[in-house]
Parts: C-alpha cells; structure tokens; sequence
C-alpha cells in the first residue's frame, strides 16, 4: 500500500515472533517494576519498548504480562492527559512553526507542515472516538505552543 504522504510504496517489516519466548528469563512483576521506572525517567512508551527489547531481551511486553505497555503505565502511573504519539506530533508541528516564522519562504516545510497537521486531526479523531480525548477536541496551533511548554 503506498504512503500517504509520499510517493514511496513501503517494505515489508519484520514479524514478531510467535509462541513462548525460551530465552525470556524475566517475570511479569520485574517487567512492570521496569516499566515504571523508565517511565519516571522521562521516556516514552516507544522507547520504554525499545529499551526493553535491547537491553532486556524483552521483545513483547503483552506476551508477558498479559497487557499492552501504555496498560501498564495507566494502571501503575494514571492516564496520561494525551497520548505519546500525538504530543509527538504536536510538538513537531509547534517546531515546525517557530521555524516557518524565521523562513518565511520556505515551501517545503509549510507543505510538511500541513502533512503533520492533518495527521494531528485524523489521530485527534481517532481518540475521540475511543474516548481518550473529550469529545469537543479540536487542534489549535496557538494552544498547542503552549501545550508543549
């Protein structure tokens, strides 16, 4: 399937691998111990995965525990206000603005600009209708500068 923002059709990913892990020695109360304490480090749900795969020899955190990372960190730190990937892309945006200020004729990156935004909204939609946004969210450039702050 192509991308929607490019003109490049994609590569097939690697699969995870299915059925017990023989070589994940770690116990489900250790990996949420983990989980918690990246977590209180500052990082991501992304990284925290990541982190987890490379140092720990995690690969999935579900497959162990029972339940997805983000799970974890709500049931362990709260909910987050917004999820990790949109902040992500609001704060790129919020980025991608300040720069657009200085260059004013900067073409490219007032299109990329407009790419980040609608996938804000479509991602915004999406929560809304699972409910991890209010429904009356809307994204606003001006809020989110100070969103990000």
């Amino acid at each position: 399937m192509a991308r929607m923002h490019s003109r490049k059709k994609g590569k097939s990913g690697s699969r995870k691998v299915k059925g017990k892990k023989k070589w994940v020695d770690i116990t489900p109360k250790e990996v949420r111990k983990l989980v918690v304490k990246l977590r209180k480090a500052g990082n991501s749900a992304a990284k925290i995965g990541v982190i987890l795969r490379d140092q720990y020899g995690v690969p999935d955190v579900k497959s162990i525990c029972g339940v997805s990372l983000t799970r974890i960190i709500e049931e362990e730190l709260g909910k987050q206000e917004y999820p990790d990937d949109l902040m992500d892309l609001i704060r790129k945006a919020v980025n991608l603005r300040k720069h657009l200020e200085k260059h004013k004729r900067d073409v490219h990156n007032r299109i990329r600009l407009r790419n980040i935004e609608s996938k804000i909204r479509r991602i915004g939609k999406y929560y809304v209708r699972v409910g991890k946004l209010p429904s009356d969210w809307t994204y606003d450039p001006s809020k989110a500068a100070l969103l990000v702050k």
